[in-house]
């Protein structure tokens, strides 16, 4: 039987798992169910995961969500409470081969011991199409229980193969209260935390690691593990941390926002229905998310000339000027500066009376193109700027500019679609003079 290299599992080791010179967010890591914290929707009492980790009969899962938000808590508790063989592994670091040495491992405790192999895959969205290949039989033949974490959208990440067997469980950011509890229980802690080290948190300071952490509670106890350990004790031998002690220790914040995955998608999401709902506050926001986190300014811009026509349209027609005005401020002018016209942009877009009543005509014309035959063109329509036209019967036109008003009533469009309507005035905005 092949032997089991021992650095994977090192993550899980006696010797690590004990060490003083772990982080504090390590060293706190819960060790089993009852000390998690957050995620009751996947892990509370009765719930599909909890059960099958208490009762050691997991199946192949993903866990999907933002930094510090428990998923390798939970596979480091799976590991403690399973029967089976536990082996980690990081997507980014492991080649084919130290997969296929897994795989083999696995085969071999399962053939000669029956006992079944977890693998949990680190940074699992970074699995290439190679590794998958490797993995899929072993998981289809139940030699392996795949457990991924991931930051990023599995489905956009990911292979379909790999997703069909596993179920995907997402994880939410942690909440104030869940934050505060753990910054808490990790104060009071002397086994594990800064319980040897007294100390006072003050309610400002507290506020402010759990609010810029994010929902990350990495973040947060780094934060306060920094703020306790370097700050002297007083006379009395308690560590009082103010504000800016606080402030100091957690720095900037770091806005969670991936340009190439779910978050792209949701913010914009989210950006573009902010102004659709006349929201120019909301809308702003957004628009200084996705601008902290250095989104493609363009790709902004491109959205919100087409929102100022397909939302907006006819209601105001100076919207999509205004649009238009705000790409070429971007284009000469540049960022940071751009932001200022961008951001006028955005707030008269909110601001602006909606109709979406140009993208409904399109949509309803197109629509009777790809599902009906409309038929040719009316002879009187036809194209006369050639020799014979009219003895082919392209005759009858009546040119609007010989009658009063400049218009005459004629048909245009084909037989087939006499009297259709496409464009439906509003009745908002400048609309309101077309019904």
């Amino acid at each position: 039987m092949r032997e089991w290299a021992t650095p994977l599992d090192d993550l899980f080791s006696p010797v690590l798992e004990n060490g003083p010179h772990r982080p504090l967010a390590d060293r706190m890591r819960p060790r089993e169910l009852d000390e998690f914290t957050g995620q009751e929707h996947i892990v509370g009492p009765g719930k599909l995961l909890r059960r099958a980790i208490e009762s050691d009969l997991l199946g192949s899962i993903i866990l999907y969500g933002p930094p510090g938000s428990g998923k390798t808590t939970l596979a480091h508790i799976i590991s403690r409470t399973t029967k089976s063989n536990f082996r980690t592994v990081s997507a980014v670091s492991s080649g084919v081969k130290e997969l296929r040495q897994v795989i083999e491992a696995a085969a071999d405790s399962l053939k000669f011991h029956g006992r079944k192999t977890i693998l949990f895959v680190d940074e699992c969205h970074a699995f290439n199409k190679s590794q998958q290949d490797v993995l899929l039989p072993g998981i289809e033949k139940g030699i392996v229980t795949f457990i991924g974490g991931t930051t990023e959208n599995p489905y956009f990440e990911m292979r379909g193969a790999l997703l069909s067997r596993s179920r995907i469980f997402r994880l939410e950011e942690l909440s104030t209260e869940d934050l505060e509890s753990i910054l808490r229980r990790a104060l009071a802690d002397r086994e594990r935390g800064l319980g040897e080290y007294p100390a006072e948190v003050e309610p400002e300071a507290l506020a402010h690691l759990v609010g810029v952490a994010g929902g990350d509670a990495r973040s947060a106890l780094n934060a306060l593990e920094l703020a306790v350990m370097s700050t002297p004790p007083g006379p009395d031998g308690i560590r009082r941390i103010n504000l800016a002690t606080a402030q100091d220790s957690i720095q900037k914040r770091a806005v969670r926002y991936d340009q190439a995955g779910d978050q792209h998608y949701d913010v914009i999401s989210a950006f573009i229905k902010s102004i659709r709902g006349s929201d120019p506050d909301a809308a702003l926001h957004w628009y200084a998310r996705m601008t902290y986190a250095g989104e493609d300014q363009r790709f902004i811009m491109r959205r919100l000339i087409i929102l100022a026509s397909e939302d907006i349209g006819l209601a105001d027609p100076r919207a999509m000027l205004i649009a238009h005005a705000a790409w070429n401020a971007l284009e000469t002018v540049g960022m940071p500066e751009a932001r200022i016209p961008v951001a006028q942009c955005i707030i008269y877009l909110a601001l602006a009376p909606k109709s979406n009543s140009a993208y409904r005509a399109i949509e309803a014309a197109l629509d009777d193109v790809r599902e009906k035959s409309p038929g040719p063109v009316p002879p009187h329509l036809r194209d006369t700027h050639y020799p014979g036209a009219a003895k082919l019967g392209h005759t009858g036109y009546l040119y609007p500019h010989d009658h009063p008003g400049h218009y005459v009533d004629q048909q245009y469009l084909p037989d087939k679609l006499k009297g259709r309507k496409y464009y439906r005035p509003s009745g908002q905005g400048m609309e309101r003079k077309k019904t």
